[in-house]
């Protein structure tokens, strides 16, 4: 747990002050400080900081955006020593968690593969809140920012540990600790039930692939019939026999499972924070490699529900997963399915890395709330149309549905190609531009951001 409220007794070196010129402290900073902070309130900084004998003391001004206040938090995890192992806050308890939020989410690194990891760690393990945040608010947070950590871990590993089975295996030691029941489908499984696209994709794969099934279910749940919750688990992807290049590309295709990722790590967070929703996840898992057996353009596959799909770009292999996936869905007649998956890179080319694209035919209520909860997780989301239309380049003269459209609009044909295996209000969300940074970028890092983790956790927690 890296937020706590401060024992008294303890004394630390390292402070954040945050206020305005309203604000009294109540005697927790000596005159000095108070002299200082007001003296940097008449500045246009939005933080500043000071270095003494014991330690450093930042300012903050308290009527900063949320996001702003977040951003502080990396702001202040730049300045600090490494070596530094806690930081007192002092001030406004709502603007300190923010802070807080974005020092504990900067505070991450994937250093598990340096020789001299130990060396390059960060050692701060203690972020001291003021008192008047209540500890369900400290323990709601530590958990959410654990499940974020997780899954930037599961985003930023190769697949050389990273398989399917390994994914599986992840998933069942994070979510069941937690009160998730996890039942994870072995290849033999998967072909009894005829999950054509799953199989399809992995063909080429040396690898076995898995299909995991988590249930998070509260005695007195609120939702009579659960939200069921896919992620594309393409733990690498080449591109198979459609290989992609390398550069810009193929290297780093170890996060094109960041949707299942992030799937597992809300779940994870509802059943940890006690949350009354019903959840079901679903997680098909592969890697798409250009084997000796691989799936070709040309070949006909027939879904888990019967539909047959012609394959025309094999590097098109997560809607092929997420069909299968979506499909299956149907066993547990929800209230509402949402997929969250790496899909397309006319998402990226779309909106860039600043928020994922949403589409769908649920109520409008469930959008609007959609995109309330990435408002306030600035985990942004856009809304793009889902006319019947989009559904026409999907078409196959051969099949009932091929794999890709045409060169306009990928996005959103892709979304009308999922939406054709759901039977329940459905919405699908494309995290392609968000979930990976090639460079860093405050809080999030740079590789696996863990994006969608705090947003469909705040959307749960608020669903009605």
């Amino acid at each position: 747990m890296m937020l706590k409220i401060k024992d008294e007794a303890i004394q630390i070196a390292n402070k954040v002050i945050i206020g305005d010129a309203k604000s009294k402290f109540n005697g927790s900073i000596n005159a000095a400080l108070k002299s200082d902070f007001k003296f940097f309130l008449k500045s246009d900084k939005e933080v500043d900081f000071v270095k003494n004998m014991e330690g450093t003391v930042f300012f903050v001004k308290s009527e900063l955006s949320d996001e702003k206040l977040r951003v502080v938090g990396f702001t202040i995890r730049q300045q600090l020593d490494k070596t530094i192992e806690s930081i007192e806050f002092i001030g406004d308890s709502k603007t300190s968690l923010l802070v807080a939020e974005g020092l504990a989410l900067s505070n991450y690194q994937f250093i598990k593969y340096f020789k001299d990891n130990v060396k390059k760690s960060n050692k701060l393990n203690a972020i001291y809140l003021p008192s008047e945040v209540s500890k369900k608010q400290i323990q709601e947070t530590n958990n959410i920012i654990n499940a974020v950590y997780w899954t930037r871990n599961m985003v930023n590993e190769p697949v050389s540990y990273l398989t399917a089975v390994k994914f599986a295996e992840e998933i069942k030691n994070l979510c069941e600790p937690v009160g998730v029941k996890v039942e994870v489908l072995e290849k033999a499984k998967i072909e009894a039930l005829k999950m054509g696209g799953l199989l399809a994709v992995n063909k080429g794969s040396i690898d076995p692939p898995t299909f995991t099934i988590l249930e998070y279910k509260p005695k007195k749940a609120t939702n009579k019939q659960p939200i069921v919750l896919v992620g594309k688990g393409v733990v690498y992807d080449t591109g198979g026999l459609s290989l992609k290049p390398t550069p810009g590309s193929m290297d780093c295709m170890k996060s094109d499972m960041a949707g299942a990722a992030a799937v597992v790590g809300a779940i994870y967070a509802a059943a940890i924070n006690k949350e009354d929703k019903h959840i079901v996840g679903l997680i098909p898992a592969t890697d798409n490699r250009p084997g000796q057996t691989a799936y070709t353009p040309g070949d006909v596959i027939t879904m888990f529900d019967g539909t047959t799909v012609e394959v025309l770009n094999t590097d098109a292999e997560g809607r092929m997963i997420l069909a299968d996936a979506l499909a299956y869905s149907k066993k547990f007649k929800p209230e509402l399915v949402m997929d969250m998956a790496t899909l397309t890179g006319a998402a990226l080319r779309a909106i860039g890395t600043n928020a994922s694209i949403i589409m769908g035919n649920a109520e409008a209520k469930v959008f609007e709330k959609l995109e309330k909860s990435g408002n306030e997780t600035h985990e942004r989301v856009v809304k793009f149309p889902f006319w019947d239309e989009y559904l026409e380049p999907m078409k196959s003269s051969i099949a009932d549905l091929k794999n890709i459209g045409g060169a306009d609009a990928g996005m959103i044909t892709a979304g009308k190609f999922l939406e054709h295996f759901v039977e329940a209000s459905y919405v699908h969300i494309d995290i392609a531009g968000p979930s990976w940074l090639d460079s860093p970028q405050n809080y999030k890092g740079k590789g696996g951001t863990g994006y969608g983790v705090r947003l469909l956790y705040h959307f749960i927690k608020n669903y009605k």
